[in-house]
């Protein structure tokens, strides 16, 4: 008896890794492709494929091997903040004075206070109808005038310091942080803290000149190198935060008019302080002094706590519809908001390191294997983040099974469909039916999210790939292959 359950238990795992072989022979036969490539021959790359249902992984190659995650990593940051704050969570903006305000007269012996709350999407684009071209300090305006604001004896003053002063992650690139897509997280943010140049070229070889900025920043001082050459956008906005020296280099296509550069915002607390300031006097209301910011007087040792009172409470949009747009269009700003605004519920100051510690201690507190995850930042720019995708596919795994799942299921892109994989997988199982966070930095690539295989079963993957020696390109083409072939397993 004994000899005969040992030959029909050994008929069952023989059987097992049979069938196991059989629905993994395409995604098996297209991971050693991909090892043989000779692009990949100083390249290290993983995918890791798990059952939502059995929690068990499926396909695996270097599952534990750290990588560079790019923009993927945004899944970890949207995914902490939707489960701690809440899907209807929304950020507050407070407008407040000190000193005295006489309704009757409509004086104000005081300062006017923008106090942010650590929202993204002041005035951001995102989130604007396109029917509507009022600025929201111009409807913040209007609805100080109608409480009978007339005379600001002192100044606008923005107050950021629920978050660091410091509003960029250290391990940040010169080449990145000034341009739109390295804008960092200030207390308060307006226009998705970037501008936009308007450049026009001639002939191939020849000088682009600035036509215009968008908006308009006092003090903001340009020096051009810019050529009109190639195709593409290449021209690229070097400066520091807080410092109004820009100089942007690189080439844009010939012959263009209008041609659009965007650049991240030197000061957004205090553009935000000096829009608000506009828009009083451009309706009747005068302001005594300069528009400045919390940071500025405290630097300069005038600042002075006082007792405020509230005018208006301006409240974002809520947290499920941030993360959709932060996970779609893969907005860095917004993730790095999060990250700080988790770790000022957490400490009581929106410091990055502090965001960071939270949030990977909440992801092991759940059950996550965090051992390989080295995280500094909150969206991925940094190449000095790594992870493994086996903890990125755990991580998917534990959002299915939080309240908020719906919210960032629905935040990712649909292959074929929508955002970044608009243009992927299309005319095959893939498509419309596989939604993933793609990430692309120089050198690092991949793709993280969730499809249902031929079975109606739901599957979470990451696959990433770091240092290979062909264009951005090919190497999405290479990994779609492998997309392809986790969605048609059995």
């Amino acid at each position: 008896m004994k000899k005969k359950h040992f030959l029909l238990v050994l008929f069952l795992i023989h059987h097992s890794l049979f069938i196991y072989s059989q629905a993994t022979s395409k995604l098996t036969d297209e991971i050693e492709k991909l090892k043989s490539d000779k692009a990949m021959q100083h390249a290290l790359w993983s995918v890791c494929v798990m059952s939502v249902q059995k929690d068990a992984v499926i396909a695996e190659y270097n599952s534990q091997v750290s990588l560079i995650p790019a923009s993927t990593l945004k899944l970890m940051t949207t995914g902490a903040a939707l489960s701690m704050l809440g899907s209807d969570f929304t950020f507050k903006t407070k407008i407040q004075y000190d000193g005295i305000f006489d309704s009757t007269s409509g004086i104000l012996k005081g300062n006017l206070y923008i106090i942010g709350g650590g929202d993204p999407t002041i005035d951001s684009k995102y989130f604007k109808n396109k029917n509507d071209s009022i600025n929201t300090t111009d409807k913040w305006a209007l609805i100080l005038k109608t409480k009978g604001i007339k005379i600001i004896e002192g100044a606008v003053i923005a107050d950021a310091s629920l978050f660091e002063d410091n509003i960029l992650p250290s391990q940040w690139i010169w080449g990145d942080i000034g341009n739109y897509f390295g804008t960092g997280a200030s207390g308060l943010s307006y226009h998705d803290n970037s501008y936009s140049i308007f450049l026009n070229s001639g002939s191939a070889g020849s000088t682009a000149t600035i036509n215009k900025t968008d908006p308009f920043i006092e003090g903001l001082k340009l020096i051009n190198k810019v050529t009109a050459a190639g195709k593409n956008d290449s021209a690229f906005i070097y400066g520091s935060p807080y410092t109004y020296y820009r100089t942007i280099e690189g080439s844009i296509p010939a012959n263009k008019k209008n041609y659009e550069v965007e650049g991240a915002m030197p000061d957004p607390a205090l553009f935000c302080a000096q829009a608000l300031e506009k828009s009083l006097q451009n309706i009747g209301v005068k302001t005594n002094q300069k528009a400045t910011t919390v940071r500025h007087l405290k630097d300069e040792g005038k600042y002075t706590s006082s007792a405020k009172n509230t005018l208006y409470t301006y409240y974002s949009p809520s947290l499920e519809k941030i993360v959709y747009w932060t996970n779609l269009k893969s907005i860095n700003m917004y993730a790095e908001h999060l990250l700080k605004y988790i770790a000022y519920i957490k400490t009581g100051i929106g410091k990055e390191d502090k965001g960071i510690e939270t949030i990977v201690k909440f992801w092991k507190e759940r059950g996550v294997d965090v051992s390989g995850w080295t995280m500094n930042d909150g969206c991925g720019l940094s190449r000095a983040n790594v992870i493994t995708t086996k903890t990125q596919v755990q991580v998917l795994r534990k959002m299915l099974l939080d309240k908020t799942s719906k919210a960032f299921y629905n935040s990712l892109p649909v292959a074929g469909k929508s955002g970044s994989l608009g243009n992927l997988c299309e005319g095959t199982i893939a498509e419309n039916n596989l939604c993933a966070k793609s990430g692309y930095i120089t050198g690092a690539r991949g793709y993280t999210g969730y499809v249902k295989n031929k079975k109606g079963e739901l599957l979470c993957f990451s696959v990433l790939a770091n240092n290979y020696e062909c264009t951005a390109t090919e190497m999405k083409r290479k990994l779609e292959k492998i997309l392809i072939a986790i969605a048609e397993l059995e």
